[in-house]
């Protein structure tokens, strides 16, 4: 009965230990992004990283990072650093003209090129989190994007 205890607090004390360690994980990984498909090497490249669905695709102020990039030469790469392992998801687009917003169409159809990471297709509407969603775990993870042009 007393070894039966000892194991059983034994492996609840394991059990606690991991899940702490797993709440107060060091960012550590890091997230490369590749840029595909554009048309033309004007304007730059904008990404946002999100962590959660909560304002996928569009808002890029609930972003876990945002950053546009000059384009340069193709295709751009973009590094994420010091990540916590999890799930992410990117929203991307090409921004030619350098206005810092992905241009739309009168119907709200958009103009510029634009993507998201595990390149889900695209019938009607933006597509969830999780159709997006890539596992960022252990230091290094890397994914494409090829970018949508819908209009022009």
């Amino acid at each position: 009965m007393q070894r039966s205890l000892w194991s059983f607090l034994l492996v609840t004390a394991t059990v606690n230990l991991t899940a702490l360690h797993s709440a107060f994980a060091v960012p550590n990984s890091s997230l490369t992004v590749t840029i595909n498909g554009l048309k033309n090497q004007r304007g730059q490249v904008c990404l946002s990283l999100f962590s959660g669905g909560q304002g996928f695709p569009g808002s890029s102020d609930r972003a876990v990072a945002a950053r546009c990039v000059k384009l340069e030469n193709a295709p751009v790469t973009v590094k994420f650093e010091n990540l916590k392992s999890g799930n992410y998801a990117i929203a991307a687009y090409h921004d030619a003209n350098n206005d810092g917003i992905l241009n739309r169409n009168l119907l709200g159809i958009p103009t510029e090129q634009f993507g998201f990471s595990q390149n889900p297709k695209i019938l009607t509407g933006p597509p969830k989190f999780g159709d997006c969603a890539v596992l960022v775990a252990g230091p290094q993870t890397n994914i494409q994007i090829q970018l949508l042009n819908f209009l022009g």
